[in-house]
């Protein structure tokens, strides 16, 4: 049988990615770590919660964990402003939460990528880490630094002889999830934890959600004028309603 432990799994893509893994027959046990607790109509009896503040000075918890051999962490949070109304404490905390954590998480299993034995590992970034994102300029930043932190390390995992990699999800908007202050609606985010999930069995190292249909434009309009691309991003940003 096998375990998985999901780091940011009480809500949003992470509660659906748990809730997956936990419907799939080989898998007996979910770990989900997150500082929120699951709402009891996500509760099944495969998870086992484990309350956490990822700001926390001691990461000796990661080691108990001997069992997995799958790790997604989808932990992260952001705030669409401009940055004048951004204070340090958002700063700190955004790049404490969604970079220094994740890579802190991952140096507690690297021995593990770097094994023979199949280990799935995957970190959700973002768009916003592949191009300038006015209005998001220190999310953007913060998933900017786990991307390069990630094709780095897979690198330094191809050259070790290794064949497992780190999964760089990097979607756009989700719908479905509490990023937004929404609510978590898993009839809208499990088609996604589906596909991330065959990605990680699949040991790739990027996944970029709709990329076809939206993103492959995007991004070669961002490297034909970076300038040009951040000004239609801000427009659109404004004009979405979202920026309070």
């Amino acid at each position: 049988m096998r375990r998985a432990l999901v780091v940011g799994g009480a809500n949003g893509i992470g509660l659906a990615i748990a809730t997956f893994l936990a419907q799939e027959k080989e898998y007996d046990k979910v770990y989900i770590v997150d500082r929120a607790p699951i709402a009891p109509e996500y509760m099944c009896n495969k998870f086992e919660h484990i309350a956490f503040d990822l700001r926390n000075d001691d990461y000796s918890l990661f080691d108990r964990f001997s069992d997995i051999d799958t790790l997604m962490i989808t932990a992260g949070f952001g705030r669409l402003a401009h940055f004048t109304d951004i204070d340090e404490k958002h700063i700190v905390d955004s790049f404490s939460v969604n970079t220094t954590a994740v890579i802190r998480i991952i140096h507690h299993f690297y021995d593990r990528l770097l094994a023979h034995d199949n280990f799935y590992c995957g970190i959700m970034g973002s768009i916003a880490g592949f191009i300038s994102s006015p209005l998001f300029s220190v999310y953007g930043a913060s998933k900017a630094a786990l991307k390069i932190f990630i094709e780095s390390v897979n690198i330094e995992l191809e050259m070790a002889g290794s064949l497992n990699r780190i999964l760089n999800v990097a979607p756009g908007t989700i719908k479905g999830t509490a990023f937004y202050n929404g609510d978590n609606d898993l009839s809208l985010t499990t088609v996604l934890a589906e596909e991330i999930v065959a990605h990680l069995e699949a040991r790739s190292d990027l996944y970029i959600p709709l990329y076809d249909e939206i993103y492959r434009e995007v991004l070669e309009r961002y490297h034909d004028d970076f300038r040009a691309e951040g000004r239609h991003s801000y427009i659109y940003k404004i004009e979405s309603g979202r920026v309070k």
